[in-house]
């Protein structure tokens, strides 16, 4: 009976085709809920950069000591001509948020970022520089470049992802681990989410369009992304019976073929 049902649940998953959104109709519109924006967590690592129109004045506040400005397309570049981002010619080494939520800033000194999204960081700093009398049109880029989200169980390449764009979707995720394996239970994904000093946990259904009103479907920094599996895995002991039962079929069939070719 165990055999049986080794080779039953074996079919079944080899045999199992995965289809996700599966109610999801061409001629329904389906709302997103809103996109929240990343808030700064202890231990994440920040990039910050500051720039003005005098941009010289904001030299001593980005943390190379580069001159940082813009371009005719928008992006911010070094004194050098490289582009700015997370390889901005040597500017990576960014501010790590303390176990208390603070990092430590150029001149301005030590300052609480934890629990801030990103543009109220940028604002934070902007508005420190303009009251101080630093620079009377500063702007800030503030970037997180710890983002990375970790995928387990039943997805075929399971570990961290490193994000670069500051916005990831369950299923970019899924995607980005090569999908889920045919055992993944479509009804029980599960993300653990770091949230005010505590871990929550959100259970989502990919099957469903509903996963669209999940404040989970946008994954951010640390999240932790679990696939079940729908079947539990087979014991050494089953997997040894389930290859003995195999080869005892297959000689099972080839002597009675050899029976019905001789008769």
């Amino acid at each position: 009976m165990m055999v049986l049902a080794v080779v039953t649940m074996t079919s079944c998953i080899n045999t199992k085709k995965l289809i996700l959104l599966k109610n999801m109709d061409e001629n329904t519109s389906y709302p997103i809920g809103a996109l929240q924006d990343l808030k700064v967590q202890m231990d994440d690592r920040l990039s910050i950069f500051v720039t003005s129109k005098n941009a010289e004045l904001a030299t001593p506040f980005n943390q190379t000591g580069q001159t940082l400005s813009i371009d005719e397309t928008g992006q911010l570049r070094n004194a050098a001509g490289s582009r700015g981002g997370n390889d901005r010619g040597g500017i990576q080494a960014g501010y790590l948020v303390d176990r208390e939520g603070y990092i430590q800033f150029p001149i301005l000194g030590r300052m609480k970022v934890a629990g801030l999204t990103r543009k109220e960081t940028s604002e934070l700093i902007q508005n420190e520089l303009i009251n101080q009398g630093y620079i009377s049109d500063p702007i800030v880029y503030v970037e997180i470049q710890n983002l990375r989200v970790t995928m387990m169980g039943e997805v075929n390449s399971q570990g961290s992802q490193s994000v670069t764009n500051a916005r990831i979707t369950l299923l970019e995720a899924i995607s980005r681990a090569g999908g889920m394996t045919a055992n993944a239970d479509l009804q029980n994904v599960e993300v653990i989410r770091e949230e005010g000093g505590v871990r929550n946990m959100y259970r989502l259904d990919v099957e469903s369009t509903d996963i669209f009103q999940s404040p989970a479907f946008y994954l951010q920094q640390n999240d932790i992304v679990y696939v079940h599996p729908k079947f539990p895995p087979s014991t050494v002991k089953e997997e040894r019976t389930l290859r003995f039962y195999s080869i005892a079929v297959g000689m099972f069939s080839f002597i009675a073929s050899l029976f019905v070719l001789f008769k």
